[in-house]
């Protein structure tokens, strides 16, 4: 029976990296349907489950992705409504690669050093991979702080995960190196998660900081979130510092992303967040 793979993507156009690496991860056929709203979605999920005897459904499943993470959320809630009795596929959530990419960089953190009681700072942390990532830290016993240019940014950001994860962080303000170097006081651990070509951390506020240990960036376009490395450092050491660059991060999210797709098809009732897309990361 072939395995078959439904996408939902709120955006116009069914995103085509999602529905490639679908393929890749073992999908034998992928049914895309773009600019879907919650409304849509009951209909698309029933002629997924009524087609397939129940013991069949493991070999159906749904993808929700797109560019809006808040949207693909919605998307979810209304998949998972749409089930009932035995009549449930499996599902995984990964709007704009914010789930794979935050378990990837927090697993190579974790890699490096021991997390538990360890100050991590998250420059650029309001975004959607900052956010994760600051929960899987914390669930990891990390004590996390989340900056962006403004405080009231941050505050909002912080209030995001108290309200969605029942998590508390530190909401910090680091709108120039000076507050930058604030924010780093006492910090063993710093990820860096702002937007694509900017500078969150430079070389000498890091270089010969007294307590900074392990370094990781997400940010792959030059010029990159932490001045004086590299996008392809994996675990290098920089004047004493380990350092984790985009593509190292990178790689390990493409290894969990084809991972969790295909552990969609070996039950009909689990539900990829990122929790569980975590503990996939931690495997690998």
């Amino acid at each position: 029976m072939k395995r078959l793979l439904v996408q939902l993507d709120p955006d116009r156009h069914p995103s085509s990296f999602d529905r490639i690496v679908a393929y890749d991860a073992g999908a034998d056929d992928v049914l895309s349907y773009g600019g879907v709203a919650p409304e849509d979605v009951t209909p698309l999920v029933h002629g997924a489950i009524f087609t397939r005897a129940v013991p069949d459904l493991r070999h159906t499943a749904i993808w929700v992705g797109g560019s809006d993470v808040a949207r693909g959320e919605a998307l979810v809630e209304a998949v998972t409504k749409a089930f009932f009795g035995p009549f449930h596929v499996s599902v995984m959530m990964e709007a704009n690669g914010c789930n794979t990419t935050a378990a990837a960089a927090v697993a190579r953190l974790a890699s490096a050093t021991n997390l538990k009681g360890a100050r991590v700072v998250i420059l650029g942390g309001t975004g959607p991979v900052g956010i994760r990532a600051a929960v899987l830290l914390v669930r990891e016993g990390a004590s996390v702080a989340i900056s962006s240019r403004g405080m009231d940014r941050a505050r909002a950001a912080r209030e995001q995960i108290k309200a969605r994860f029942g998590i508390e962080v530190e909401a910090i303000e680091a709108k120039d190196e000076a507050g930058t170097a604030r924010a780093l006081e006492g910090a063993q651990v710093c990820l860096t998660a702002g937007a694509a070509g900017v500078t969150l951390l430079p070389r000498r506020v890091w270089v010969g900081h007294p307590t900074l240990a392990v370094m990781a960036d997400v940010n792959a376009v030059p010029p990159l979130g932490i001045e004086g490395t590299e996008a392809t450092d994996k675990g290098v050491e920089r004047e004493g510092k380990r350092v984790f660059g985009a593509l190292a991060i990178g790689s390990l999210k493409m290894k969990v992303h084809k991972a969790c797709v295909a552990s969609l098809f070996e039950r009909n009732d689990a539900v990829l967040d990122i929790e569980a897309i975590y503990a996939v990361a931690r495997t690998l």
